[in-house]
């Protein structure tokens, strides 16, 4: 394993399987919200993994698409928004900020997924800042960030936009002190490889999902982002490692016990996402993976207490 001290707060083994909860708690809370981030420290979870993208005066704001979602998104009245979903990168922040995103549209294929879901109101998107200042708190002192770096399509090419995001980022991070509980992720390998050069104080996790299985419906794709997995000539774990990552994140329908092993023996963190069912989240303990990204947290820890297995090293 690298000397990285923040893959301590991802590493599994002796008995612990790490819990990650993915943009907060997003089965029971609304998703990449304080609300969310908030709740999802309340129970225990030591790990968050959330999303960065960048508003048009190059405000880094956590959420996942590269516009708002519609069903999941109102306006200042309360309404539903409509017509074409707004491109956050096109928004100032006080226009994203201005509208509500505290609950979804149970009309919707999007809000269905998650029927459990708490309808707050008056909940924003928050700066990245807004997180950082959490975690910096003294009682969040165990936490660790699973952070994405996403990518645009339309700029997926363009180096110095990488350049220039990456700094801002990296920016913030430093600004808290949070460098040693901070790892930078992302499915844009070519944007990891910016990360290294920027802040190789960092450890990077490389986020994969092979072209079979589709994205989740009312999500943006990771496919455009990353690379072209059938034109790779070794392994996908031999590949990061090659690339110089420290963590490999797969879908969890990708895993298997043999590609962990593989992993493992290259030195890699294996954390699997989005593991929600419970037949999966017990797959996912079978093949012996460091940590489980779930939209449903208690759900996790559930299934690892049965197993007599803890998600941090206080755990019980």
């Amino acid at each position: 394993m690298t000397a990285y001290s923040q893959l301590a707060g991802f590493r599994g083994g002796d008995g612990v399987v790490r819990l990650i909860g993915h943009r907060g708690a997003r089965g029971v809370m609304p998703e990449n919200t304080m609300a969310g981030f908030e709740f999802t420290t309340m129970i225990g979870v030591e790990a968050l993994e959330f999303d960065v993208v960048m508003t048009r005066d190059r405000v880094p704001v956590i959420t996942h698409n590269h516009h708002l979602i519609s069903s999941a998104t109102r306006t200042p009245g309360g309404d539903w928004i409509k017509g074409a979903e707004p491109k956050v990168s096109e928004m100032s922040l006080a226009e994203v900020q201005a509208l509500d995103v505290g609950g979804l549209d149970g009309r919707t294929t999007y809000g269905r997924r998650f029927p459990d879901q708490a309808f707050l109101n008056d909940a924003h998107v928050p700066r990245l800042s807004d997180l950082l200042g959490f975690a910096s708190r003294p009682e969040n002192s165990n936490l660790h960030l699973l952070l994405e770096l996403k990518s645009d399509p339309v700029a997926r090419n363009d180096a110095q936009e990488h350049r220039n995001v990456v700094a801002t980022v990296v920016g913030e991070v430093r600004a808290y002190h949070l460098e040693a509980r901070t790892v930078l992720h992302s499915f844009d390998w070519l944007l990891l490889d910016e990360c290294r050069r920027q802040a190789p104080e960092m450890p990077t996790s490389y986020l994969s999902q092979l072209p079979e299985n589709p994205a989740d419906a009312g999500e943006d794709s990771s496919l455009a982002a990353g690379p072209d997995f059938n034109s790779l000539q070794k392994s996908i774990p031999q590949t990061v490692h090659e690339s110089g990552g420290q963590m490999w994140c797969p879908h969890f329908m990708d895993v298997t016990p043999a590609l962990v092993d593989e992993a493992h023996a290259l030195g890699l963190l294996v954390s699997a996402w989005t593991v929600n069912e419970t037949a999966d989240i017990q797959a996912m303990i079978a093949a012996g993976v460091d940590g489980i990204v779930s939209d449903y947290p208690g759900r996790v820890q559930h299934c690892l207490l049965n197993h007599g297995l803890r998600w941090t090293n206080g755990a019980r």
